[in-house]
């Protein structure tokens, strides 16, 4: 036999009927069970209102009687959710309270029932993930949209009253070391330990939030320049002048903090935490531990405001296919037979002019941009390679790129789409590039030789690889940097280096390549001493598109890495 009780009981639900014109509230018999209270003591409406917490949005008597519905006959549903706070009950209940309400002879609710629901599980869950939406789960404190938010309301406050704020970016020095040697369980202890020596340190009205995994953003409400170093400073050896007590031991913690006054120096949120992670990178270049206040400055803003167009420029180029190759040739000695091409890039503008590789390489690796052009340069080349069976060409690769899984995927499905092209095709790495990490430069160099394509180093001589690391490395070409090719009839130094580099090469069966060739006594002796290949302003200048296309000078005050 089926007991309805007892199966509303294990549910928790309690069916009641409620008269309204008299405010009879009949309740099922386990109501005792669920609700924790005596039904007597909630016999009408009025008791049992009396049991709703006091911050109750909707009660059942609203949804009935504002309800805008009416009766047709078979009743019109409600669903409200509210807390209750029954004696003696160590927290509120949360109810759902879904019924049906019927009208009398007038119209008007009459009569109702329904069922209560504790609900209390999926409101802890949901009150749970309110409350980590706006705060961090480890210190408590903000996160960064609550953070982000809050800033946005205290700028536009900060304006509207002509007054001053700041912002403050503070961030917990060596971390990583600490995760490394006491483990990230530690490493928490101490994000906590910080949280609470920068809260104890700030003044009333302030906030506190965390920004990232090490850095916390402080809220400085009518605020000067001065009030910020003296706040800085608080912070800085509040945190620095005792160790933090954790599991594994003590463990001495320092910050470092950057900050900026608004609206000052910065009018919106954004240009505020740009300024102060800026002023942040330069406290910890000049002194981990210290602080440094935001103060502009002139060729910085306009070196960013350059950046700007110039990444600006690079995007757009690559979105409207306006990376172009431009090719050098590279001869052998004594022939002087073009051997193959070094592939540079080029951008053209809107304009039809050209910029250079020594203008778009640096700006390229400040903002990350460098493995974009190097997919696109790839691409082109291969393209040409596999219209012109003829070629052979080398190209340049960025460091960033011989650990991007996406450039090794683009290399092996072109060069598996253009049979042929890969043995005619040589990968330049530059030395630093290269002495980095050997074990992943060797590693590179294998997946290369292994698609059919050979390596050269690129610069070598600018850098510092032994020669033992040479030979680990297994490329197939150095190609002797510029630098000690363009003085060599005027450097004894120079002229000795490049002879005993050369004789090197040929001992560990590698191909030689004199970078920067200007006359004619440089290629002699240079061939008189047996390097393979020369190239260079006296052999030719790089065409742009193809090597019989037109020409345009390449800029030898910076040797363009593509």
């Amino acid at each position: 036999m089926l007991d309805p009780a007892a199966i509303m009981t294990s549910i928790g639900e309690v069916p009641y009927a409620w008269s309204i014109g008299d405010d009879a509230l009949t309740w099922g018999r386990n109501a005792t069970e669920v609700l924790m209270t005596d039904p007597a003591a909630i016999s009408s409406g009025r008791s049992y209102a009396k049991m709703l917490a006091a911050d109750a949005a909707t009660s059942r008597f609203d949804a009935i009687m504002n309800s805008s519905r009416h009766d047709e006959g078979a009743g019109v549903p409600y669903q409200v959710q509210y807390a209750l706070h029954p004696p003696g009950a160590k927290k509120p209940l949360w109810i759902e309270d879904i019924g049906r309400w019927f009208a009398g002879a007038d119209g008007k609710p009459a009569h109702a029932h329904g069922t209560v629901r504790m609900i209390n599980e999926p409101h802890d869950q949901e009150e749970r993930l309110t409350y980590l939406s706006h705060f961090d789960h480890l210190t408590g404190e903000m996160n960064r949209t609550s953070l982000t938010e809050s800033l946005e309301t205290t700028l536009r406050q900060t304006v509207a009253r002509r007054a001053s704020c700041g912002f403050m970016l503070v961030a917990i020095d060596n971390l990583a070391r600490i995760n490394e040697s006491y483990g990230f369980d530690i490493a928490d202890e101490a994000i906590n330990a910080v949280a609470k020596r920068l809260r104890a340190k700030m003044r009333g009205g302030d906030q506190l939030g965390r920004f990232s995994g090490n850095k916390f953003g402080i809220i400085l409400n009518d605020c000067t320049l001065e009030d910020m170093e003296r706040a800085a400073e608080r912070q800085v050896a509040g945190v620095r002048d005792d160790v933090i007590l954790t599991e594994a031991g003590p463990v001495g913690v320092t910050v470092t903090v950057g900050g900026v006054a608004a609206p000052r120096y910065a009018s919106n949120v954004p240009e505020i935490l740009a300024r102060a992670q800026e002023t942040l990178d330069r406290a910890k270049a000049r002194r981990p531990g210290s602080f440094q206040v935001y103060r502009p400055n002139v060729e910085r803003e306009a070196l960013r405001r350059q950046n700007v167009q110039a990444a600006d420029e690079i995007v757009t180029a690559l979105n409207q296919r306006r990376i172009l190759l431009a090719f050098e040739p590279v001869v052998a000695t004594p022939s002087r037979e073009i051997a193959f091409y070094e592939c540079l890039m080029r951008i053209r503008r809107v304009d039809g002019s050209l910029v250079p590789a020594s203008a778009a390489i640096p700006v390229a690796e400040r903002l990350g941009l460098e493995r974009l052009l190097d997919h696109r340069v790839l691409e082109l080349l291969v393209a040409e390679m596999a219209a012109v069976p003829s070629l052979h060409a080398s190209v340049n690769v960025a460091p960033v790129s011989t650990t991007d899984p996406d450039w090794w995927s683009a290399l092996d499905a072109l060069l598996r789409a253009n049979p042929g092209v890969g043995e005619r095709l040589i990968v330049e790495i530059t030395e630093s590039a290269a002495i980095h990490d050997i074990d992943d430069t060797r590693g590179f160099v294998s997946r290369v030789k292994d698609l059919g394509c050979r390596i050269a180093i690129d610069d070598f001589g600018s850098g510092y690889t032994s020669f033992r690391n040479l030979r680990k490395l297994g490329v197939d070409i150095l190609k002797i940097d510029g630098a000690f090719i363009q003085r060599l009839m005027q450097s004894d130094d120079d002229r000795a280096f490049a002879q005993a580099l050369i004789e090197l090469a040929k001992r560990l069966g590698l191909k030689t390549v004199a970078e920067w060739v200007q006359d004619e006594a440089t290629a002699d002796a240079l061939t008189q001493w047996g390097c393979d290949y020369l190239q260079g302003a006296l052999i030719g200048l790089a065409a742009v598109d193809r090597p019989w296309g037109n020409t345009v000078p390449v800029d030898r005050r910076r040797k363009p890495r593509i």
